[in-house]
């Protein structure tokens, strides 16, 4: 069963629309690189009587300012200038301060573990719309602008078993969108949710329910538990060719050159999002195409800390070899079992009755306890 799915839906905006679309978009990013602003060192800038108190403290070389890192608190910090400054919607500078907070949580993290960042600054042209700014219909969207509501159809191929058309259905109910405007034309990032799926989540909670661990990496964006790779191979390489184009663009250092950067990271974004959005459109197929109920992710919190120095010994490269038992496998994929494993360990207490029983492998399944089990066929 197709439970969520995300798709690239292409708009067709009216005549007059364009603009309106646009100013939209810029004053989503200000609201967003203002609460960036005013949090990456909220001690400094956010004073204590806004009821904004400073949340987290991290400190990296010459950094020693304080992070805020709660929706709440910033939006009760900056919602009300954020609402005179633009001619938002309430729901529109909530999500761009949101948006903010989101990039600023994930820096802090890098900071704890030692890496250089430095303060999150948006410049792609998009904007997160959900069910509140935005009217979700079959064949048109309305979306919340600064001059009112726009309505825009969607441009889909024929055929209605090809993407998008294929979700953009009764079967599918949208949950959420990024507006983006790339090259010329305006797309809807959508993120939907099956309906039928919905109304029979009861009954399957008592079905058997199977784990697919997937494991990210750098070589391999991603790695299943089935044994299905997903390589990074074109990823990194428009990585580079990008990081090419802003480096010799900086050496010129005019005004010019500075708003073709601009430009780079714009075009870097979208092929990147649209890439990432495959990839994980392609992660739950494998997952219903192997019946398995949940996808698990590693948790990179606090990774550092967690493995022990030991482990480093048993990874040589892509190769994973146990010191103890001498067992052989490519680490990734030895990773993405282990994940979902741990996922297994950590649910099988779980008082809702729904804890997964099993990791689904290329070939059988692994149970709780580590132990191998070969697949029905094999077992007649």
């Amino acid at each position: 069963m197709e439970y969520r799915r995300t798709a690239v839906i292409k708009l067709d905006t009216p005549e007059g629309a364009d603009a309106s679309l646009r100013e939209t978009v810029e004053q989503f990013k200000h609201c967003a690189n203002t609460a960036s602003e005013r949090c990456w060192h909220g001690r400094r800038q956010i004073p204590e009587e806004s009821g904004c108190q400073p949340e987290t403290r991290c400190v990296s070389g010459d950094d020693d300012g304080y992070h805020v890192t709660s929706k709440a608190k910033a939006e009760r910090a900056l919602y009300d200038q954020l609402r005179d400054e633009t001619d938002l919607t309430a729901n529109l500078v909530q999500k761009g301060i949101r948006r903010a907070v989101e990039a600023i949580k994930s820096g802090v993290e890098r900071l704890k573990c030692g890496e250089n960042t430095s303060q999150p600054h948006f410049s792609a042209d998009s904007a997160v719309y959900d069910k509140r700014s935005a009217t979700f219909h079959r064949d048109h969207v309305s979306l919340s602008t600064v001059d009112g509501r726009v309505e825009c159809d969607y441009i889909l191929p024929d055929d209605s078993e090809t993407p998008p058309t294929k979700y953009v259905s009764e079967d599918f109910e949208f949950r959420m969108a990024h507006l983006q405007y790339r090259n010329g034309d305006w797309y809807l990032h959508a993120s939907m949710r099956n309906v039928e799926a919905d109304e029979e989540s009861p009954e399957s909670e008592s079905k058997h329910r199977t784990v697919l661990g997937v494991d990210l990496g750098v070589n391999n964006l991603a790695v299943a538990s089935t044994g299905r790779f997903w390589s990074a191979d074109e990823f990194n390489h428009w990585r580079r060719e990008y990081e090419k184009r802003r480096a010799s663009l900086q050496q010129c250092g005019s005004r010019h050159a500075h708003e073709n950067i601009e430009s780079v990271g714009r075009k870097e974004y979208g092929r990147f999002e649209i890439h990432l959005h495959t990839v994980a459109n392609e992660l739950i197929e494998e997952a219903v195409e192997n019946d398995c109920s949940h996808i698990v992710f590693e948790d990179l919190t606090h990774i550092r800390e967690k493995i022990p120095e030991a482990n480093d010994d048993n990874r040589s490269g892509e190769s994973f070899e146990c010191q103890q038992c001498g067992y052989e496998n490519h680490a990734d994929y030895n990773a993405s079992k282990n994940i979902g494993l741990q996922y297994l360990r950590r649910r099988q207490n779980a008082g809702d009755g729904g804890a997964p029983v099993d990791v689904r492998l290329n070939r059988g399944t692994l149970n709780v306890s580590g132990e191998y089990v070969p697949p029905a066929s094999v077992e007649a």
